[in-house]
């Protein structure tokens, strides 16, 4: 059976898994799979699961917040934020959910901050004009 090297790469962690016989990813256009030898090829990868399988072995699950996938000379590079690995599709399905519902929050917080910040600008550029001291 041929094979190839998966290298996962994130902000905190990297792994090297030697011997994996298929992958299979999403990105815009969809769904899509690679073999052993497979082109040259580089895509993003959606938020969501993608999966491989070193040898014959059952599936694993890569839950993934998007990704940057390339391959070439018979290695598999996805660069991330972060990446889970799990063999249970239900409890990595589970994880991603939470990451996304957290990520959702962050946002949210982040969003509010910055409109906290924008009116505050204003208001303050507002007081600035009414006292003068701003040359429009």
């Amino acid at each position: 059976m041929k094979t190839f090297t998966l290298v996962l790469k994130g902000a905190t962690q990297t792994e090297r898994i030697e011997g994996v016989s298929s992958f299979v990813g999403e990105d815009a256009s969809g769904s899509f799979g690679i073999l052993a030898n497979h082109a040259r090829i580089i895509t993003s990868l959606v938020f969501g699961l993608a999966r491989f399988r070193v040898g014959d072995q059952p599936w694993k699950y890569l839950a993934l917040p998007g990704a940057v996938l390339y391959f070439l000379d018979n290695e598999l590079s996805l660069s991330t934020r972060s990446y889970l690995i799990d063999d249970n599709y239900e409890k990595i399905s589970t994880l991603l959910q939470q990451q996304l519902l957290e990520e959702e929050e962050e946002l949210r917080t982040m969003k509010d901050g910055l409109h906290h910040m924008e009116e505050e600008i204003l208001r303050h550029m507002w007081m600035m004009g009414r006292e003068g001291g701003f040359v429009g």
